[in-house]
């Protein structure tokens, strides 16, 4: 082969190589796996069974979706302190998204915390609380953050609606005193939570708008706690035993509390006319149990599978740069920022 076909040849094979090459970078770029999502999740308190219920269910999804998303969850305590302290530790590790039910609703102690999360530019979902300091805060942040709340009015009015219901179906037993007032406690969550405020207001206008008259006869704050719940009824039952006529609890932890400390008595276990009407919110396991066997009337369904699964799907949205509802069912409220996940009646 003389030198003029040889110079050939070896063109020919450059330009041949010049094109597959960067064919097969490519092909490789292409089949490399997808890095994984990793989601810190910052609770206030793992010992309200509903954030429970929901981390077990972010658990669950992590084991469905093995390998595309892993979910470490920091507990604060109660303290607002320690929370902060967790997400700036947090901030200096290679997570993608920060999921928060902050401890204070004062913003003087979260303010500085989530400035940082912006500067930088982590996705973040807040759960739950969309006070208007809050919003404010994170309005410039709009496109990198959602607020995931729940109709709170909507979870009062049904729990009013299944007592009134109970009431109307029952009144000549429940009635004890035969004034045609329903005499009830309230069990109240944290006194500085909207949850709390909303259900309260809610729940007795519901009970009120369908023609009954009610008078509370006590109230006791247990921060969303069942001991709380059950020890404070024991309490109360030995004063209010008599005029005890409902139990309207704001979430299902305090509304099994008040069912154990009734039972105690010899309440609620299955006598009709040793029964006084208790209502709660969440749709726990337990409580549907209690709901099962007519221990306990009714709750409002806050499903924490629906909860898991908005936070995943909305969480992969604000990731990928994607709208935060892009592919969902959900609508941001009033705001532009929020999102409001729907309750629904649960009675036997």
């Amino acid at each position: 082969m003389n030198l003029l076909k040889k110079s050939k040849l070896i063109i020919i094979v450059i330009l041949l190589l010049s094109n597959i090459i960067p064919y097969n970078t490519y092909a490789l770029q292409n089949t490399t796996a997808q890095p994984q999502l990793k989601v810190a999740v910052f609770i206030n308190n793992f010992e309200d069974s509903f954030l429970y219920e929901v981390k077990k269910n972010l658990e669950d999804i992590q084991i469905e979706n093995s390998g595309k998303v892993q979910f470490t969850f920091f507990y604060a305590k109660e303290n607002q302190s320690i929370q902060n302290e967790s997400i700036e530790s947090a901030l200096n590790e290679d997570f993608n998204l920060f999921v928060i039910r902050p401890v204070s609703k004062n913003l003087s102690d979260i303010e500085g915390t989530f400035n940082k999360i912006q500067q930088k530019n982590i996705p973040l979902i807040i759960l739950y609380e969309k006070t208007p300091s809050i919003v404010n805060l994170l309005r410039p942040y709009r496109n990198r953050s959602i607020i995931l709340n729940t109709d709170l009015a909507q979870s009062g009015i049904l729990e009013g609606r299944i007592l009134a219901n109970a009431w109307n179906a029952n009144k000549d037993v429940l009635d004890k005193n035969k004034d045609n007032i329903m005499q009830y406690i309230l069990i109240k969550g944290p006194s500085d939570s909207n949850i709390t405020a909303l259900r309260n207001k809610y729940s007795i206008q519901a009970i009120n708008e369908s023609g009954i008259k009610t008078q509370e006869i006590s109230s006791v704050t247990c921060d969303f706690l069942e001991e709380c719940a059950r020890t404070s009824i024991e309490s109360l039952f030995l004063n209010y035993s008599n005029k005890i006529e409902a139990i309207i609890a704001n979430s299902d932890s305090m509304a099994i509390g008040a069912v154990k400390g009734l039972q105690k008595y010899g309440y609620n276990k299955g006598d009709p006319s040793k029964y006084i009407p208790v209502v709660g919110v969440d749709a726990l396991p337990e409580a549907q149990e209690l709901i099962a066997k007519g221990f306990m009337t009714g709750t409002v369904k806050q499903d924490p599978r629906e909860h898991a699964n908005a936070i995943y799907s909305i969480g992969m949205n604000l990731v990928s740069g994607a709208p935060p509802l892009n592919g969902t069912n959900y609508k941001f409220d009033e705001t532009g920022i929020a999102t409001e996940l729907p309750y629904f009646e649960y009675v036997k």
